[in-house]
């Protein structure tokens, strides 16, 4: 994976979920904030990407995406270069099976697609429902997302 746009969407979120939200609070442009952000990005990026990124992946959605909830980004975040690593690294955190409509945003299809799939034994129903996350993963280390 090109961690170009990792780069950059990581950089994108730090702005606007911490630098943006901490220049309006102080009144006062954060630069050499900014600058470390922009110099942590990389470093992560090669974390997410690199083996054993359980914990990186872990420790970057806890920091940029915080909630006593579960984590549940929308559908289209895992069309994106974060959203897919976070898939192919740990799939998606907490769940056991996610809906035809979010496989498909995972797997870079329509949910008619992902049914077909799933009609093909090319991915795992879930007894509750929808798709199994591990099929999923399995799909995307096969044959990649579809861009």
């Amino acid at each position: 994976m090109d961690p170009t746009g990792l780069v950059e969407q990581l950089i994108q979120v730090m702005s606007n979920r911490l630098l943006d939200p901490l220049e309006i609070l102080l009144e006062d442009p954060v630069v050499d904030v900014r600058a470390r952000c922009e110099r942590a990005a990389r470093i992560w990026a090669a974390r997410l990407t690199g083996p054993n990124a359980t914990y990186a992946v872990a420790s970057i959605i806890g920091a940029l995406y915080p909630s006593d909830d579960v984590f549940d980004p929308p559908a289209g975040w895992w069309r994106t270069p974060l959203g897919r690593v976070v898939l192919r690294q740990m799939g998606f955190p907490g769940k056991a099976a996610v809906s035809y409509a979010v496989a498909g945003e995972m797997l870079g299809m329509t949910r008619q697609g992902v049914h077909d799939l799933v009609t093909r034994d090319k991915l795992t129903r879930h007894p509750d429902g929808g798709v199994t996350v591990t099929s999923i993963q399995e799909r995307v280390q096969l044959k990649g997302p579809r861009t």
